[in-house]
């Protein structure tokens, strides 16, 4: 017979069920079933191995009559953890019926569940908490307002908060952190102030919820001060997801400098601080330093999970690198790694803006949880190549699917029918989207019916819906308008357009280009010069404009007016070389005074 050391070896998670079965027996042969110790390890290891086991444990515990409540409280931790949160509530019930009284800790136990139950509230568990004189318990009270938060209710969190006569350092925490996750981070930001003026001590938690709220409300100065005053000096432990927070913090509000600085100081570095500074260059533009920093994670040894993959893949598509495109798509797959939405998403995308419109259709063929992102980034690839047609056809699918289409979706759709110059079709889709799918038109919306009506023509409709528009105008709407003038030669309309965008965008070096080049195309050649007098009269200065081509997987930078490049020799002699093959082919080029942005 096995010692109680050798039974409770026995007794650990991750034993197979016919095993768990075994032990189970030994325990009612030798009288054992009733003892909470092993009983309480039985059921840890039933509940906890992943659910595997959890509706054995279920029918064990029915033909249990027990009225321990260490042991209900186990049972109740365990399901409101396992894959069957729910499960806890059951129990709940089930020890109430039994005249079982619940304690301080079985509440906080019980509360655990509504972290993964989204959809659940918690009122029911409040009137119990009342009931049994819990409601002034502190360890009680936080779970509750964490449990009001995990489901979205910060109204009545911050009621439980407001209640609680003493607030602890999980207390405000806890609230700042509700405020951040439901999309309210100022309030955060202002609970967290409040936390400081009531002389509560913060942690390195507190520090981490505050730093989020900053980056989500982009406000740098708080983030600063938090940084400055509660890490620097060691007042709150430095460890890798202090430093993560911050190299997130200061890469959603711009200052990836900053960001690089604090990676650097880390002195332990994992994936997640790894993807955290290059989510924040891709956020910042910065694709290839997000390509390069990927590279030398990869030196490190660090293996990349699917949200550094994302970022990679958004970094490639935007730069045109193929080929590193490719390399994490056969990552993915020589590691057997499942793709969730966002990395597919992102893949197809890749393909589609690096021109490879096939490939990015086998990757969504062969998806099969497609949802509403997948498709749309399909849709988009189709349309940013002329597929016209075939951007409308999956889109139809789409629908046909059950799959509900969402403002971006219409975006990708009606731009696909400008390009095509499917104007019925685009209108339909139009009034589909209000009418249908209740969808209020952002000026986005409004912006692509302009280059629907422009594109094929129909210049004075385009005007006239820029004049029904419930918001108003934005300069890019007025550009599209433009970019149908010049298209259709209509230059007194052009004119008008050119001169309201220079008065709406004056430091706009773009603006007068675009007029300047319609006085040329117009052989206004004064007009023209005297756009020009004007722009370096108030000095406006073109940006010089940019590219990045890649050439067996190195990514090439070029500036205009910038001859930093190794090659930029041979290039210009390729140049000069081309522009002299084009003279000889007597080919003369439109002519224009100088680039828009």
């Amino acid at each position: 017979m096995p010692s109680s050391r050798e039974l409770t070896i026995l007794l650990h998670p991750h034993k197979s069920l016919k095993h768990l079965k075994q032990i189970h027996s030994f325990l009612i042969t030798s009288g054992l079933s009733r003892d909470t110790f092993f009983l309480t390890k039985l059921f840890h290891s039933l509940t906890l191995d992943h659910g595997c086991h959890l509706a054995y444990a279920s029918l064990l515990f029915q033909h249990m009559e027990t009225t321990s409540i260490y042991l209900w409280n186990t049972v109740i931790g365990d399901f409101s953890v396992s894959a069957q949160p729910l499960m806890s509530i059951v129990f709940y019930t089930r020890m109430r019926r039994n005249d079982v009284h619940p304690d301080n800790r079985t509440f906080p136990l019980l509360l655990k569940s509504f972290s993964q139950l989204k959809n659940e509230n918690p009122f029911p568990i409040y009137a119990h908490i009342v009931k049994f004189g819990l409601e002034f318990n502190n360890f009680v009270r936080n779970s509750l307002i964490t449990a009001f938060v995990n489901c979205g209710n910060t109204v009545f969190a911050r009621q439980v908060f407001d209640e609680s006569a003493h607030k602890d350092v999980v207390t405000w925490t806890a609230m700042i952190d509700g405020y951040a996750r439901n999309g309210f981070p100022i309030e955060g930001l202002k609970c967290f102030k409040q936390m400081i003026s009531s002389g509560v001590k913060v942690d390195e938690v507190t520090v981490v919820s505050a730093l989020s709220a900053a980056g989500m409300t982009g406000n740098i100065l708080f983030g600063r001060c938090v940084h400055g005053f509660y890490i620097q000096p060691g007042r709150v432990k430095w460890d890798v997801y202090v430093g993560c927070v911050l190299v997130d913090m200061y890469s959603k509000c711009g200052y990836s400098d900053d960001a690089r600085r604090v990676f650097d100081e880390m002195p332990i570095k994992n994936v997640v601080s790894w993807s955290a500074l290059i989510a924040g260059y891709v956020q910042g533009n910065r694709f290839k330093d997000a390509l390069l920093l990927f590279q030398d994670m990869l030196i490190a040894d660090v293996r990349p999970n699917q949200t550094t993959l994302t970022s990679v893949l958004t970094a490639s598509a935007q730069l045109g690198a193929l080929d590193q495109g490719r390399w994490v798509h056969e990552y993915i797959n020589r590691n057997a790694l499942d793709m969730n939405s966002i990395t597919v998403t992102a893949l197809i995308d890749m393909y589609a803006k690096c021109g490879c419109v096939c490939e990015a259709m086998l990757v969504f063929e062969n998806f099969p949880k497609k949802n509403v992102y997948s498709w749309t980034a399909m849709i988009n690839g189709l349309a940013m190549h002329g597929d016209a047609l075939g951007a409308l056809k999956l889109f139809l699918q789409m629908l046909s699917s059950g799959v509900q289409p969402n403002g971006v979706t219409f975006i990708s759709v009606l731009s696909a029918c400008a390009h095509g110059c499917l104007v019925n079709e685009g209108c339909n889709l139009f009034e589909l989207m209000k009418h249908k799918y209740h969808m209020e038109p952002n000026i986005d919306h409004y912006g692509c019916m302009i280059d629907i009506l422009g594109r094929a023509g129909y210049l004075e409709e385009a005007r006239k819906l820029i004049k029904e528009m419930p918001m108003e105008p934005t300069p890019g709407v007025w550009g599209t308008l433009f970019g149908a003038c010049m298209i259709h030669k209509a230059f007194d309309l052009g004119e008008y357009i050119g001169s309201l965008l220079i008065r709406l965008q004056p430091n706009h070096s773009g603006r007068y280009a675009l007029l300047a080049n319609m006085y040329s195309a117009n052989d206004r050649w004064d007009d023209a010069a005297f756009v020009r007098k004007i722009m370096k009269g108030k000095g406006v200065e073109k940006r010089p404009g940019f590219s990045w081509i890649e050439v067996n997987g190195s990514i090439h930078e070029f500036i205009a007016f910038d001859g930093s490049h190794s090659e930029i020799t041979s290039l210009y002699e390729m140049l000069d070389n081309i522009l002299l093959q084009l003279k000889l082919a007597d080919y003369l080029p439109e002519t224009i005074l100088f680039d828009g942005d």
